[in-house]
């Protein structure tokens, strides 16, 4: 008799499994293993099939009037905009634009790189959200002036799913004569992102969040817009990234690029109703849970759940004992023991931030998929609260 259980991988935001459509064209053109920047037939080929990647992702971002730079994924990309930001600051005169305002809700490797920037010296200003994670406007407004040099604001979050008012906060920042950067990485192939019509600089993408490769990403910069080396050396693209390319890693990249642009309509339809039909069943089973993010706002694949007097990787090992593989906050953050720093800057105490669980879906989550983690979650709480020392009541 087999007591396995069932199998549930629901934190797509974390990463995706590689699209068979991917593996085909990263595996198929295995021997094209010539160089990129060879002159040769070998190279040229090579040099090829990577602008027709390249001309993929552009087509699914929208990226009319500017270019792509390929890195190894959507951290580089990010720390790439602050470090041109910092080279500006620093080769600047006196008196110049040297301001750097993001978000208290941001990807680490962007409140990182901000922190880092502050560190050494420079100005820099974390604005607030609101309850549902959304940027406060008032304080962006309040924020802007003839100082402000750059603005970052992710357009999706990857905990609690909330999607910001990107073109409003472009408007602003740009009307202020400021440089605006998007980190897209969570909503690119889950909503559909125009970086032209958006009116920002610098946008980032990931490749392993839209079911391709580790290991690649990319960079969007408008053309005209400043942008300095991360990585010094040769001269590929443009000298903008010195390294051999990854020919592999970016043929995958183009090829699901290219799907995500036929299907990111028909996800966002399917995986909202699965999402909802998720929390609803929550809501239902287990009483005073808490959703969190932003009711209507919000990515259609995203739901984050506090559970007060429970602990979040209680939760979360329980709940993969029983298959379900899930998360209980960003991936890039999972060694750190304190509470999700999104969910603090909501508002949300520490003891919810703890107990709280994200559900990320994606292509091959299914109606008895979600039926299942209601079956099993509501008896794991109850056994959970039962030996906990919390209130909750």
């Amino acid at each position: 008799m087999n007591n396995k259980p069932k199998k549930v991988y629901i934190d797509y935001n974390a990463t995706t499994p590689l699209r068979q459509e991917v593996k085909a064209a990263m595996t198929d053109d295995i021997d094209v293993f010539g160089n990129a920047s060879s002159m040769h037939a070998s190279g040229r080929l090579a040099r090829n099939m990577i602008e027709k990647a390249r001309t993929a992702v552009s087509d699914l971002i929208g990226a009319k009037n500017g270019n792509i730079v390929f890195t190894s994924g959507g951290s580089e990309a990010n720390n790439m905009v602050f470090h041109t930001m910092r080279r500006l600051i620093e080769t600047s005169a006196p008196n110049s634009r040297d301001e750097i305002l993001t978000t208290a809700i941001e990807h680490p490797c962007v409140l990182n790189s901000a922190l880092h920037l502050k560190n050494e010296g420079l100005k820099v200003i974390v604005l607030p959200v609101d309850e549902y994670g959304k940027l406060k406007i008032d304080a962006l407004e309040n924020a802007l002036g003839s100082n402000t040099l750059f603005v970052s604001v992710m357009s999706a979050n990857n905990e609690i799913g909330t999607v910001q008012d990107i073109k409003q906060i472009a408007a602003l920042v740009k009307k202020a004569g400021a440089f605006f950067h998007v980190d897209a990485v969570q909503s690119i192939g889950k909503t559909l992102v125009n970086a032209s019509e958006l009116d920002v600089d610098y946008l980032t993408i990931s490749a392993h969040k839209i079911y391709g490769p580790k290991g690649v990403g990319a960079l969007y910069a408008r053309k005209g817009v400043p942008l300095f080396p991360l990585v010094y050396g040769g001269h590929q693209e443009d000298g903008l990234r010195a390294g051999t390319y990854n020919n592999a890693g970016i043929l995958g990249f183009g090829k699901a690029a290219e799907i995500a642009s036929a299907e990111t309509e028909k996800y966002a339809k399917e995986m909202s109703v699965l999402r909802d039909r998720l929390k609803e069943g929550l809501l239902k089973t287990i009483p005073k849970i808490k959703i969190n993010g932003h009711p209507k706002d919000v990515l259609p694949n995203t739901l984050n759940v506090s559970f007060p007097g429970a602990e979040g990787e209680a939760i979360l090992l329980s709940m993969d004992m029983q298959g379900i593989e899930v998360s209980t906050g960003s991936a890039c953050a999972s060694g750190s023991l304190e509470p999700s720093h999104v969910l603090l800057a909501t508002g949300l105490g520490p003891e919810l931030a703890h107990g709280s669980i994200r559900f990320s879906l994606g292509w091959g989550i299914t109606q008895n998929d979600i039926d299942y983690i209601i079956e099993v979650l509501p008896p794991i709480i109850a056994r959970l609260r039962a030996m906990s020392t919390l209130s909750w009541k």
